[in-house]
């Protein structure tokens, strides 16, 4: 990893039109460094209205700054229809930690604490004590295809 590197652990949601939308935001991501993906997992909406979520999270290791990540996560958003406020979501991605590596990661107080729908996805790439959970029974998409 170069010395101007930095690890992004990003969570990923939608609930309108998600096959699209994941589609095109893991190939955008994907352009910005080198990115690991979780399975998507179909989870409930939290608050009981709209449609369930396909939610997934990436680790995004890359040489753009957190600022420069948190504005192309916007336009990324916007590219996709994002309406707020919704419950219908064509894509939500937000930055939940950042750092050098893994042991040493800066946690976006905003998202604290995590939800479950964060949770889940981003355990199956970060084992981090963050991440710990409960046992689920949320299928992932590849078992609804």
């Amino acid at each position: 990893m170069n010395a101007t590197e930095t690890i992004f652990a990003l969570a990923l949601a939608s609930n309108c039109h998600p096959q699209q939308h994941f589609q095109a935001a893991q190939q955008r991501i994907s352009e910005w460094g080198e990115v690991q993906f979780s399975p998507i997992y179909m989870i409930p909406c939290r608050d009981g209205i709209g449609e369930d979520y396909w939610n997934a999270a990436c680790l995004l290791r890359s040489s753009v700054s957190s600022e420069g990540l948190i504005e192309l996560l916007k336009q990324l958003e916007q590219a996709s229809g994002r309406v707020r406020p919704s419950h219908q979501i064509t894509l939500d991605v937000d930055l939940i930690a950042w750092g050098l590596d893994l042991q040493h990661m800066q946690f976006n107080e905003k998202k604290l604490p995590l939800a479950l729908d964060v949770k889940v996805p981003m355990f199956d790439i970060w084992h981090d004590a963050m991440f710990e959970h409960g046992s689920h029974s949320f299928p992932t998409v590849e078992q609804l295809i």
